[in-house]
């Protein structure tokens, strides 16, 4: 039965409770672990007539399986993830169940066909493919009446003597060659019974000699950090010659892959590349030379500077470097260190590639000199990197796939973020539209997440910290956003797990709209530490007590504070007797100068008993009491919020910030209240 699932989902509870602080214990780890995935079961039938199967189940993230045969046997058998179990069938067709559960007793579910039969397999028909993807691969798939399973193999894989590959009746193996050619593959067919049937078919396993994606996309930089040669997302300086006649036997060709334009060197042995020789230019700023390439054959590869005002044999006229190792069949990205040539980089004007006689098609796109930004006020990501995006989706990942980029997008005003559309959500599986970055984390450490969120409409979206492979431990919240950009914070304390390689997760696929992210910074400890700066108003947060701050607009009044258990001073009052009609009757002000004509921005940090609402503004002090405010849906977890407010059109030298509270009933806090003019 289901004993073993239950007693180790008991366990990882208890461990839980065990490793976290007395003060929080925080489970969202594992209620954000993910069911088991990839589910499937291989089926091997011994040909002796006896119906003596072996049930051999994997999955992604599984712990253990519980398997339903499909006959009167009244109890499903289970055991551990790695194992398989037998069964013996009369002849017949059965509906096999696996269940595969994770950690948590999460569970998937496979319901296959099995048929049993003492008859020899009949009716084989084998359909032999090359791959349409992958060089120099050949897909496998057979079907068979009284067949439970087969075995595929070949001279020329990837093995000197070939083990053969098993798959179920109706399924698609695959073999991999280690050179194009016509081989002899070998299909076996085999049921219960004690004969088989076998196909062999002489088949030409052929390469792939060309890309059928395009080269990954580039980051965005500053027009300073790069000096662009070839590429469709920069500006490209004007180059004098491509592959001049220097007795090379290299052709070039410029195709288009999906669409992007790419360089196609046929025979490459070397090639020059001229930027100007009167005019050579100054890569001495940059700190690094990229390409991406893909070839079906290199051997060898190098990329040549030269700096021609130079004397031949002038350490300082030309270096080489070489790619190390060579990576077929596959976009490959290369960042070469400009400190590893001796050449001259102040001056170039030719650029190389060279195969040293190992002739090979080699395809180029994206060459370009570049360095990291220069721009010192870039946002303070703490561990991460690119965290305010302005490097594109540099860092930033699709799920944990390093081939892949999160999607960007850049507003009017030169700001680029993380932007996309949910457009098929789904609960269950919020995992599906995510973005992470790598990051190392230390287990028993405390980290603090903090990030800019806001979509179209109202919705949820969860944040956190975890593992990027089984067992995807992790600790997270589930965050309310709203149409306003706001900053969120969240501190992980001493977190029970680690990698070298863990990730910030944002799980985004639950409910559908848009999700825009920014200035997404992870740090050791509690965060970075910050001097508060409250603008035009004095004691914003609060450590004065109630100095400055007003009940409604009374002088003679002093709004109410309290202190925490750690010294932190803070606004809080209950609200007892709500009344919508009248929010202004619990309130809070400061008294401040306000221009006509001018734009503000208020920050506040704010958070309650509950989830509720507030009115945050600015405006007059006095009839006829003109503002402009928000009402900030606030939660239980301290949230900065932050709001601009455009060319106001009233003003005063005792104007007022404004916070109305009495419109909901519970508890109210303010802190770090900052009011800044634009």
């Amino acid at each position: 039965m289901k004993i073993l699932k239950y007693i180790l989902s008991l366990c990882v509870v208890v461990l839980a409770l065990t490793t976290c602080s007395d003060d929080e214990k925080d489970l969202n780890f594992i209620s954000n672990v993910e069911a088991p995935s990839e589910l499937a079961m291989l089926f091997q039938v011994t040909q002796d007539n006896t119906g003596l199967v072996t049930i051999t189940p994997t999955a992604e993230g599984a712990i253990g399986f519980d398997i339903y045969f499909g006959d009167d046997t009244p109890e499903p058998e289970n055991f551990n993830n790695g194992q398989n179990t037998t069964h013996t069938y009369v002849e017949g067709t059965y509906t096999v169940t696996a269940v595969a559960y994770g950690v948590t007793g999460l569970e998937t579910t496979l319901a296959q066909e099995l048929v049993v039969s003492f008859q020899a397999p009949s009716n084989l028909e084998v359909v032999i493919e090359n791959d349409a993807a992958i060089s120099k691969r050949v897909n496998v798939t057979v079907s068979a009446d009284s067949a439970v399973s087969f075995d595929v193999t070949s001279l020329g894989t990837t093995e000197e003597t070939p083990s053969p590959v098993t798959g179920n009746i109706g399924e698609t193996v695959f073999l991999d060659f280690l050179e194009p050619g016509t081989y002899t593959i070998t299909v076996e067919a085999m049921g219960a019974a004690i004969e088989t049937t076998v196909y062999t078919e002489d088949f030409e396993v052929t390469e792939i000699i060309a890309p059928l994606t395009s080269a990954p996309t580039p980051p965005s930089r500053q027009p300073d950090d790069v000096i662009s040669l070839y590429s469709d997302v920069y500006t490209n300086i004007e180059l004098s010659e491509l592959n001049p006649g220097w007795g090379q036997t290299t052709t070039l060709t410029e195709v288009q892959v999906e669409g992007n334009n790419t360089w196609f060197y046929n025979d490459l042995n070397y090639t020059g590349i001229v930027t100007d020789y009167g005019n050579a230019t100054d890569v001495s700023a940059m700190e690094f030379v990229h390409f991406d390439y893909w070839t079906p054959d290199a051997t060898v590869l190098g990329l040549k500077l030269v700096n021609t005002s130079y004397a031949d044999g002038d350490p300082l006229k030309e270096d080489i470097e070489f790619v190390d190792p060579i990576s077929l069949g596959e976009w490959v990205s290369v960042d070469i260190s400009l400190a590893d040539y001796t050449t001259d980089v102040s001056g170039i004007t030719q650029l190389l590639y060279d195969t040293t006689g190992n002739n090979a098609i080699v395809y180029v796109d994206n060459l370009y000199f570049y360095r990291e930004a220069t721009d010192t006020s870039l946002f303070d990501d703490g561990l991460l990197t690119n965290g305010d995006f302005e490097l594109g989706s540099e860092s930033w990942l699709v799920g944990v796939d390093p081939a892949s980029a999160a999607p960007v997008t850049t507003d009017t005003a030169g700001n680029t973020y993380y932007s996309v559309n949910v457009t098929n959500p789904d609960s269950t599986q919020p995992y599906l539209v995510n973005t992470s970055q790598f990051v190392e984390l230390i287990s028993g450490e405390t980290y603090t997440l903090t990030f800019d969120a806001w979509s179209d409409a109202n919705r949820s979206i969860i944040a956190g910290i975890g593992l990027s492979a089984n067992p995807w431990t992790n600790v997270a919240e589930t965050v309310d956003i709203t149409t306003t950009r706001t900053t969120y914070s969240y501190t992980f304390e001493t977190i029970g797990f680690g990698d070298p390689q863990a990730r910030v997760i944002f799980d985004l696929n639950a409910v559908a709209g848009v999700v825009n992210l920014d200035n997404v910074g992870l740090y050791l400890g509690d965060g970075p530490i910050q001097g508060f700066d409250d603008g035009l108003l004095t004691n914003g947060d609060f450590e004065l007590g109630s100095e400055f701050w007003l009940v409604g607009v009374d002088p003679a009044s002093a709004a109410p504070v309290t202190t925490d258990a750690a010294g932190n001073t803070y606004y809080s009052v209950n609200v007892t007797n709500p009344d919508s009609t009248q929010p202004y009757l619990v309130n809070t002000s400061q008294f401040v100068e306000l221009i006509s004509g001018e734009t503000y921005t208020l920050t506040f940090d704010a958070w309650s008993d509950a989830n509720r609402s507030i009115i945050a503004g600015i405006g007059l002090s006095a009839n006829p009491w003109t503002n402009v405010a928000e009402t900030v849906d606030i939660t239980t977890t301290r949230t900065t919020y932050s709001y601009t407010f455009e060319t106001i059109g009233f003003g005063d030298p005792q104007a007022r910030v404004i916070f109305d509270l009495n419109a909901v009933a519970g508890v109210v806090n303010l802190d770090n209240v900052s009011l800044t003019l634009d």
